[in-house]
């Protein structure tokens, strides 16, 4: 379990295991035609944080900082888990949506207005499921990889601190 917890091999794996989840949304989005509402998209931020931390301190000069790396990689995961669960909520319509995810903007008092709000709505609604496996929403498989990657980047980032202390 030790070498899984090295500070080294877990910035790799978590830069891998980001970058996997962000190759599935683009594929998702790309190849399969599945266009992301705006939830998607936030949920995908921090990967790219994740990924740049994760491989930010590969250098010789960085990799003290290696601890510290990880300890906000996983504040990143847990924080994107935290906003796939809101999505999931959002899907499973136990609240509402902000109002840039489901495209509520008031009354419009002119034809130009109406239009303008019409054309900011987005095209794919945060409160809509587009893809289930088991019936599990997309957002609701990233709230548990994304809880899952914290948990590891956390572990990894304490056993990297307990190991500069041994020193």
């Amino acid at each position: 379990m030790q070498g899984l917890l090295n500070p080294r091999t877990a910035t790799l794996l978590l830069a891998l295991a980001s970058v996997t989840a962000l190759a599935a949304a683009f594929i998702s989005q790309y190849g399969f035609d599945l266009q992301p509402c705006v939830l998607c998209i936030y949920q995908r931020w921090p990967y790219a944080i994740a990924i740049a931390l994760c491989l930010g301190v590969q250098t010789p000069l960085t990799r003290p900082m290696i601890g510290y790396a990880l300890v906000l990689t996983a504040l990143a995961l847990a924080i994107n888990s935290g906003i796939a669960a809101y999505h999931v909520g959002v899907e499973q319509h136990w609240w509402a949506g902000s109002e840039s995810c489901v495209g509520q903007g008031g009354t419009a008092q002119t034809l130009d207005a109406l239009r303008a709000q019409i054309m900011a709505t987005p095209v794919t609604r945060c409160d809509e499921v587009a893809f289930s496996v088991f019936g599990v929403s997309m957002a609701g498989y990233n709230v548990l990889f994304s809880l899952a990657l914290a948990a590891y980047a956390g572990l990894a980032g304490r056993f990297s601190f307990g190991t500069m202390q041994e020193r």
